[in-house]
């Protein structure tokens, strides 16, 4: 029997109140034309923190402290035959000023209301932050011949 594998993606849930920093893919990126959460790949060796952490740098010139992440969502997505496993952490603190720091990749940052989210949103980042909203730390599966599920964490059954 083969194990399966999955492409494991970290992304940044940035809070300010009730809004959310959304960014406009560009360019040669996933999901060009669509909103997205600032996200990315975790590299060999790396943990999905210290990935979350450079992304932050890279793309937006910010400073996101570990201590200051939350498990916001995790998302098990499949597009065509690969499966994606994404982390969604939530910042309410950080250092620095969001700027868009990779223009190729990214043509705008919008803070957006969580209740009036932008459109068209890159599906995969739709899964994480709906699920996010509806039922913050649990799991999300969708894609493929998945069906769509918002699993809650035992954290948001309790208490």
């Amino acid at each position: 029997m083969t194990a399966a594998t999955a492409d494991l993606d970290v992304h940044l849930v940035l809070r300010r109140d009730k809004e959310i920093l959304l960014a406009l893919r560009a360019g040669d990126a996933y999901g060009s034309g669509q909103w997205a959460l600032p996200c990315g790949k975790v590299k060999p060796g790396e943990s999905a923190v210290r990935a979350l952490e450079r992304e932050a740098d890279e793309e937006l010139g910010i400073v996101v402290a570990p201590g200051n992440l939350t498990v916001a969502q995790t998302v098990h997505a499949r597009h065509g035959s690969t499966d994606h496993f994404g982390v969604f952490f939530e910042a309410r603190t950080w250092t620095g000023v969001p700027t868009n720091r990779e223009p190729a990749k990214c043509s705008a940052l919008r803070w957006c209301p969580v209740t009036d989210l932008p459109s068209p949103l890159m599906d995969y980042a739709a899964a994480g932050l709906y699920g996010y909203l509806q039922a913050p730390g649990g799991l999300t599966i969708y894609g493929g011949a998945f069906e769509f599920a918002t699993l809650r964490s035992a954290a948001s059954t309790t208490g």
